[in-house]
This record gives structure tokens, sequence and C-alpha cells, in this order.
């Protein structure tokens, strides 16, 4: 929030000083100097005596009032030859003077004026020039006032600045935390903020979309559930019928089409259940966690794995200790892998598991087949997705178990990824997280 409110703070001060540099120099442009404009105002009664006291005077009296305004004036006022005055001016001062206009040296405090054009004051007083010293100038000063306004005006704009950024933040904030939870799975996660926010209307659009994607989930989520529950009925009944053909038939030859016919109803029984296990994993109920030996665990998913395949080999899997989470769908995850190995592998499968100093949990399992491509290794944790079609349709499977496995880490806080094995093919990390 801080660092928003500074930001802001600072690029409205950046603004501001921007503005009032280009205001001065627009202003000097069209109008003058306005410092010379502040010096003019701080020495106008040392002006004012001269215009409106010693020049109304007669000529016979002229001299005799500047006399006076010298006695009792604490400015310096001195009768100067017009070349001397010339040389101590430049440009435009020099006709200001020719014309018999006060010229303000601000830098000196002083000023120079022609005592007269025509030598009607005093003999040779056309070549003569008024040059007034030690006016009460001081331009500092009025710079220091110019800042003191500068600061109160950046603490009065402080001010609305903090609650605004404040406001904004925290709605921000609020922004945040939904799409922390909705990408966690709560898919219930809205910001609803009063129509007063600030971003009200983007966190409006937000709900929309997140009850859009909810409801859209849900259908999808009915629907395969729906669908799985359904199909069961009919694949029991298939089932029911063939045994019935079978014990009917008595003839050899068709004993290898209801077998052939078998098979495929129990490739359809078992997508049935991974598609169930799929939508149960997406439920908020998924989890039943218990405290468990996770190297107990990983040695039971010996027992589940092809026996025609390649025997994985563990690694040492002592020091792991236990770990609190849902027993059976960890378990799942790690066999689910562990198959997967057993498919491709051409004869090696090996599993290891440590654990880290931060606490987390690392289990490898590594196998020395073809190995996945760079470009694919994310794509194979989506639903259905094969790398080869024809190679999956002779080692079989439906492309799910990847899937699942990742569903049943990510509840876990855990992750899976893959890399390329020191066997030559794949490996799969596994990680669990450090639990307080």
């Amino acid at each position: 929030m801080n660092r928003i409110f500074f930001r802001f703070f600072l690029l409205v001060m950046l603004s501001i000083t921007a503005a009032t540099f280009v205001i001065y120099f627009a202003m000097s442009r069209l109008f003058g100097d306005p410092l010379e404009d502040i010096a003019r105002r701080q020495a106008a009664a040392q002006i004012f005596l001269l215009e409106q006291y010693v020049d109304k005077a007669p000529t016979d009296e002229w001299l005799e009032r500047l006399n006076k305004v010298r006695e009792v004036s604490g400015v310096k006022l001195d009768l100067i030859p017009l070349n001397q005055a010339r040389s101590l001016l430049e440009g435009a001062q020099l006709g200001a003077l020719d014309r018999g206009d006060v010229v303000l040296d601000a830098d000196s405090k002083a000023f120079f004026r022609r005592v007269d054009l025509t030598g009607h004051k005093y003999i040779g007083s056309e070549v003569d020039v008024i040059h007034a010293q030690d006016l009460p100038i001081d331009v500092g000063l009025a710079l220091e006032m110019e800042a003191v306004r500068y600061v109160i005006v950046a603490l009065a704009l402080l001010i609305p600045i903090l609650m605004w950024s404040r406001s904004h933040w925290n709605g921000l904030q609020a922004l945040s935390k939904v799409a922390d939870d909705f990408g966690a799975g709560d898919l219930s996660a809205r910001a609803r903020m009063q129509p007063s926010a600030s971003i009200y209307p983007l966190a409006e659009r937000i709900d929309h979309m997140a009850a859009r994607i909810e409801g859209l989930l849900d259908a999808q989520r009915n629907l395969v559930h729906s669908v799985s529950h359904e199909l069961r009925t009919p694949i029991a009944r298939l089932e029911f019928a063939l045994e019935l053909l079978r014990g009917a038939a008595g003839d050899p030859a068709l004993e290898g089409r209801i077998a052939a016919m078998e098979g495929d109803l129990h490739e359809l029984n078992t997508l049935v259940g991974e598609l169930l296990s799929m939508t149960r994993l997406d439920s908020p109920q998924a989890l039943q966690p218990e405290t468990f030996d996770l190297a107990q665990a990983l040695e039971g998913c010996r027992d589940s794995l092809d026996p025609g395949g390649p025997a994985p080999a563990f690694g040492p899997l002592d020091g792991l200790g236990e770990v609190t989470g849902d027993r059976r769908l960890l378990a799942r995850a790690i066999c689910n892998v562990m198959r997967n190995a057993q498919k491709y592998a051409q004869g090696r499968v090996e599993l290891a598991a440590r654990r880290l100093g931060d606490g987390s949990i690392a289990i490898m399992v590594d196998d020395d087949g073809p190995g996945i491509p760079l470009d694919e290794r994310d794509k194979i944790f989506e639903p259905f997705y094969r790398l080869d079609r024809s190679r999956d349709r002779a080692t079989g499977g439906f492309g799910l178990g990847l899937s699942i496995a990742q569903k049943a880490l990510a509840l876990h806080g855990g992750a899976i990824a893959v890399a390329e094995s020191p066997l030559g093919g794949a490996r799969f990390v596994m990680t669990l997280p450090a639990q307080g």
C-alpha cells in the first residue's frame, strides 16, 4: 500500500512541479520575468517617491527634492553619466533606459532611470542617470514564500491522496484474495464490493466472470458425474447379458468374441470409474486427512502395479517420517505415476524419496522409456491427453492417470513436474509441502 501511495503522490508532486516551471516560462515569455515583477513591487516605494515627488517638482526645485529623498531614505541615490549607466546594462534594458523607463536590476538591488530626455531639469540633465542602490529587494524571501506555498499544497494533497490510495489498496487486496481463493478451488469466492468503492466496476465484472465460470464448471461436473453414473447401469446389464450368452451359446467360436466384448466393457467400466474419481477430486470434501507413515504407503504401491511390467526398484525410504493427508488419494497419485512409468519403460523403473532441508518431501519416479518432449511436458497432465495415441492404444489407459495425480497432489498443497531422467526416459518429481 505504501508503495502505491508514494508512487502516486510522487507522480502528482512531479506534475505540479513541472506545471510550475511551465507556468513560469510561459509568463516570462508573455508578460515578463515574474521575479522582476516581485522585485519591482518590493521597490515600489522608492519608485513612487521618484515619480510622484521628485519628478513633480518645478525645474528649480528638482535637485532639492532629490536631496531631501536622499536624506530620509536608506536607499543610495546617485547621478551617474549616461554612458556609465549604459555600460552596466544590456539588451532590452538599454532600450527601456533610452525611453526614460525605470530599469530594475534585481540582482544588484538597484534601478536606473534617466533624469531627463530633453535637458529641462537642469543644464546637462539629458546625459545624467539616477542610479538607486541598496533597494529593499529580497527575491530569496519571495522564493521561500513560494516554497512554503508549495509545501502547503503538497500537504493538502497528501491527505486525500492517502485516503484514496488506502481505499484503492483495500479494494485491490480484496480482489487479490478473491483471485487466490478462486484459483485454489473456492468457486464461490466473490468480491461483493459496495457501489461506492473506487474499483467497484472492476470488482463487479470479476464477480460476474467468477459466477459464469462456476456455473460452467458445475454444469460440466454434473454432466460428467451424471453420465458416468448413468453408464454404470447399461454396462452392468451388458456384462450380465454376456455371461448369459456364454452359458447359452456353447459355441467355442464365439468364446473369443465374447471375451473381446468383455474386455471392451471392462475398459469402459474403468473409464467411468476414472471419470467419477476426477469429479470427486473437484469437490471440497474430497480430502479425508489422517496421519500415516509415508514409507509404508509407498511400499504399498507394489501390490497395485502390473505384475507383467518391469518390477520397480525402490531406493532408501528411511527418514521420511509421517505425513498428514488423505492416504488413499496420495497413494493413488503415486501409484498412477508408477503405473505410467511401467507402461513406457523398456526394463527399469526406480522410485526414490527424501525429505528436503526445508521439511518438504520429494518423491521421484524414473524410467528408461522414450521420455517426454520438452514442449509437451505440461500438456500430459491434461485429461485425455496422449503423446502417441497408437502407442497408448497398445499400452492401455485413457490419459486420466496423471491428471488425477496432479489434482490429488494439488489438494495437499503439493505439485508434480516432469524432467529428463538419468535412466534416459522420464523423471516425475512429486513434492509435498512441509507440515507445521
